[in-house]
C-alpha cells in the first residue's frame, strides 16, 4: 500500500506545481524565430527565413508603398527583390528590437533591419506582429521601410 501512496502524492504534488507556474514569457521565443530568420538569410535560405511567418494567405506584408498578401506571395517578393538575376541576399542584422508583448498570444516587434551585399547597404525599421499559433511564434504582419536610398559600395 505505501508504495502507491507515495508515486500518487508525486504526481498529484507535479500537477499543482505546473498549474501554479506562471506562464511562459514570449520574448525568448520571438528573439529565437528572429536569430533563426537571421541566420537563414545568412546562410542564403529564403524558405528558411519565410519559416518565420505565418504560412498563410492571411499574412500581410507592408513595403515600400506596396502591400503584399500571402506566404507564397511573400515569398516571390522576397525572390524577386533578393534572389533574380543579377541580385544577392548579403548579410542580414537586426538591431535595436523591443518586444512588446499584447496579451497572451500576441507581440508588437519593433527594431532596425540592415543588409549588406557586395554591391550596396539597404538598411530601415520594421514593426512585425508576432502570434502564437500551433507551430509557435509566427509573424502575421510585417511593415518594413527603407530608412534612407541604398547606399553604393565604390
Amino acid at each position: 500500500m505505501r508504495g502507491v501512496i507515495v508515486p500518487l502524492t508525486v504526481v498529484i504534488s507535479a500537477g499543482f506545481c505546473r498549474a501554479d507556474a506562471p506562464p511562459a514569457k514570449p520574448e525568448a521565443a520571438i528573439q529565437a524565430v528572429l536569430d533563426a530568420q537571421a541566420d537563414a538569410w545568412n546562410r542564403g535560405d529564403l524558405e528558411g527565413f519565410m519559416a518565420g511567418y505565418w504560412k498563410s494567405e492571411d499574412l500581410v506584408f507592408f513595403s515600400g508603398g506596396d502591400v503584399t498578401k500571402g506566404w507564397d506571395a511573400t515569398l516571390a517578393r522576397y525572390r524577386k527583390r533578393y534572389q533574380a538575376d543579377g541580385k544577392e541576399m548579403g548579410k542580414v542584422a537586426f538591431s535595436d528590437v523591443e518586444i512588446t508583448p499584447i496579451g497572451a498570444e500576441n507581440a508588437l516587434v519593433r527594431g532596425r533591419w540592415k543588409v549588406v551585399t557586395s554591391k550596396e547597404t539597404l538598411q530601415g525599421l520594421f514593426t512585425l506582429r508576432f502570434q502564437k499559433l500551433d507551430a509557435g511564434w509566427r509573424i502575421v504582419h510585417d511593415h518594413s521601410s527603407a530608412a534612407e536610398p541604398p547606399k553604393k559600395k565604390e
